[in-house]
């Protein structure tokens, strides 16, 4: 990880990979994100009691992996990642996976910094770095252009909730 470290800022923050016992901050983070976006307090508790274990299973298994920006001891900021099983793309023919980026959260004093961004680039070496070269993320408003000034383009994505 250290030559991964070497080029990004993090504004001499801790950097450290994300680990079993952060499902209660990943969790809370997820939950703040999505109240910051709009979101429905009754609906979200229910999303996060879903997301507990869902959440529990794949950083115990290395399915969910990511990083932390610590301040002494405590997490000011988190990114999560994923690799995803996707079907080969023109956007990736050759391969069948692609980095899914999601819960990207800077506490609230900590923002604008350039920690969301710093967290970013460090994905995207992780992504690199486990062979992936095409990632997603889905974006809030607030996110929108901390992606677009790294280089992340809208797609073409549509969503319909069913039943």
């Amino acid at each position: 990880m250290k030559e991964m470290l070497d080029d990004i800022d993090f504004s001499g923050f801790k950097v450290r990979r994300l680990e079993p016992d952060d499902l209660p901050m990943i969790c809370r983070h997820r939950e703040t994100m999505f109240l910051e976006a709009g979101g429905v307090p009754p609906e979200l508790r229910v999303m996060t009691e879903h997301f507990r274990p869902w959440l529990h299973q794949r950083l115990v298994d290395g399915r969910y992996y990511g990083f932390a920006l610590m301040d002494g001891g405590q997490p000011v900021a988190a990114i999560g990642l994923m690799s995803i099983d996707w079907p080969p793309h023109p956007a990736h023919p050759n391969l069948d996976q692609r980095g899914y980026v999601l819960n990207v959260f800077v506490e609230p004093a900590y923002r604008r910094r350039g920690l969301a961004s710093s967290l970013m680039k460090l994905a995207e070496a992780e992504f690199a770095q486990r062979g992936l070269s095409f990632a997603v993320l889905h974006a809030t408003d607030a996110g929108k252009p901390v992606y677009e000034e790294l280089g992340w383009a809208a797609t073409t994505e549509m969503a319909k909730a069913i039943g």
